[in-house]
């Protein structure tokens, strides 16, 4: 079915597109919603003033973003710390969520998951740029930073202190001297003689 698009279609058309769609996804989705008509004159011209003043509106939220938003957002640097295991895999993964939360919470800008175009979570450590979409048409870059949770800043400090924590350990004590009673009873002749004096 040949329908003209009356409001914007998020990956499928914009205000004013004619385009071809299944008639199934005309009749069940986009007609009674009315976000298409048939593509004839009349809906065709209200389309256009549709687009028209769709653009406008676009145009100020894409001057606007990159006015305020984009200035505060471009190259911001943004660290997130993670457990991770011996072989620098993470316990789970980093998430368009974790990044809009800590970008919203070291810029005050609020930032939804949604525009954050991550593709894939982040599951290993290191730093990658990610993109932001600010509007359909102003996309920010920051740099995100995964780095292991508590790891030491020196490694060879670490080892020496283990180390010296294994010097200061106190001896284990032996089997013996935990067990004074016992190995006093096995030696005692006046057990034996004790037992002796029960069989008689």
């Amino acid at each position: 079915m040949k329908v003209v698009f009356l409001e914007e279609v998020e990956g499928t058309a914009s205000p004013g597109d004619v385009k071809n769609v299944a008639n199934g996804f005309a009749r069940n989705y986009l007609l009674p919603r009315k976000l298409a008509a048939p593509a004839n004159d009349h809906y065709i011209a209200i389309a256009k003033a549709k687009a028209t003043k769709h653009a406008r509106r676009q145009d100020r939220l894409d001057d606007e973003a990159r006015a305020q938003l984009l200035p505060k957002l471009e190259g911001t640097a943004l660290t997130i710390e993670v457990r991770v295991g011996e072989q620098g895999k993470l316990f789970g993964s980093v998430t368009g969520r974790d990044i809009a939360e800590a970008l919203q919470a070291k810029t005050g800008i609020e930032v939804l998951h949604q525009q954050v175009l991550l593709g894939q979570a982040i599951r290993d450590v290191g730093t990658e740029e990610v993109k932001v979409r600010l509007t359909k048409n102003v996309i920010a870059t920051i740099n995100v930073t995964v780095e292991a949770l508590g790891t030491p800043d020196e490694p060879e400090a670490a080892a020496e202190a283990t180390a010296e924590d294994a010097e200061a350990a106190p001896e284990p004590e032996s089997a013996e001297a935990e067990n004074p009673e016992e190995t006093e009873e096995a030696d005692s002749p006046d057990g034996e003689a004790e037992d002796t004096a029960a069989e008689d």
